[in-house]
């Protein structure tokens, strides 16, 4: 096979692996963000949370599953990229793990359940707007 259209096929591949992240994640990010402002009782976050909570947790496996190919097929770009955006992608890391405890605590925590949404909602606006920051630098 050529060498060129492997490349393609990878390309390919990883633009669809990030391409379903960003709509999977898109709507969790959204919810994240929108919580605030959305849920005036207890009954609308539950609701809110329970339509994101049997997929929030895979929907990371399209980010890492992206990364890793993206690792495998164009190791120098993998390179370029978190060595030029080494911070912002640690703090994406961060909000994504963040988000992902404060989700876990508001469900067992009931004594704390407002500061819980108040980190998810934080731990959801961090890593959109760093995501676009990052996007539009490469633009």
């Amino acid at each position: 096979m050529d060498i060129e259209i492997l490349q393609n096929i990878w390309f390919i591949l990883i633009g669809v692996l990030f391409a379903v992240y960003s709509v999977l994640d898109g709507f969790d990010l959204g919810i994240g963000m929108l919580l605030p402002f959305l849920s005036r009782e207890e009954n609308d976050t539950k609701t809110l949370f329970k339509a994101i909570g049997p997929l929030w947790d895979g929907n990371e496996v399209w980010l890492l599953t992206a990364g890793g190919a993206l690792f495998a097929a164009f190791s120098v770009v993998y390179a370029t990229v978190f060595s030029g955006f080494y911070i912002a992608m640690m703090l994406i890391i961060f909000a994504l793990i963040f988000r992902a405890v404060s989700l876990e605590f508001w469900s067992l925590d009931e004594k704390h359940r407002h500061r819980w949404e108040m980190t998810f909602t934080i731990g959801s606006l961090l890593p959109s707007l760093l995501f676009g920051v990052a996007l539009g630098n490469v633009i």
